[in-house]
């Protein structure tokens, strides 16, 4: 699938700007990682951008999310491997993330939230955000409290985190104007 597909999905059924702006983060962080693994950065960005497809559908449902995200995805002509993915992605239902690509989700999916949240403090400039900002700012639980850290921490098997960080940084810097960032 090609991302220009995916993101027609995800304009189709996310509406919330705020799950359009986690999808595109969660998508930028996933292609970095993917890139530094040596494994299908465009995959993984497709990935990234349909993991919360039916988000807005189940209405925050979690017994229901992924479920129905993958039975979206798959009626839409969506891979099998992707929708399977997107499908074990919650964590809630799901467990035992033993392939690169759903450790890779894991992490991105939190660290979107906790490093967009630390660009917001530096005034929306991600620029300014350093792998030394995010590790600081991952030590304190009341900071962007809703990001798992657990979740992000799963990446070590994979990554050092201060790379993860790193990449992840880059990746948000890439995708700046699609997620409201200077």
């Amino acid at each position: 699938m090609e991302r220009d597909e995916a993101l027609a999905l995800l304009r189709r059924y996310v509406t919330s700007p705020s799950h359009v702006v986690h999808s595109h983060a969660t998508a930028a962080i996933m292609r970095k990682v993917a890139e530094h693994l040596g494994e299908d950065a465009p995959t993984w960005e497709v990935i990234g951008l349909l993991h919360d497809i039916d988000y807005d559908i189940v209405g925050g449902d979690m017994e229901r999310h992924g479920i129905e995200g993958y039975r979206l995805l798959l009626e839409n002509g969506v891979p099998q491997e992707i929708a399977d993915i997107v499908r074990r992605h919650n964590h809630l239902l799901t467990s035992g993330y033993d392939r690169p690509v759903e450790i890779a989700l894991q992490a991105a999916d939190s660290a979107s939230g906790l490093i967009l949240a630390c660009a917001l403090v530096k005034g929306g400039a991600i620029d300014e955000v350093t792998p030394r900002t995010v590790k600081k700012k991952f030590k304190e639980k009341s900071f962007a409290a809703g990001c798992d850290r657990e979740r992000i921490r799963l990446i070590e098997s994979l990554m050092d985190m201060e790379t993860f960080y790193r990449l992840a940084i880059e990746g948000l810097t890439e995708v700046r104007g699609d997620i409201g960032l200077a």
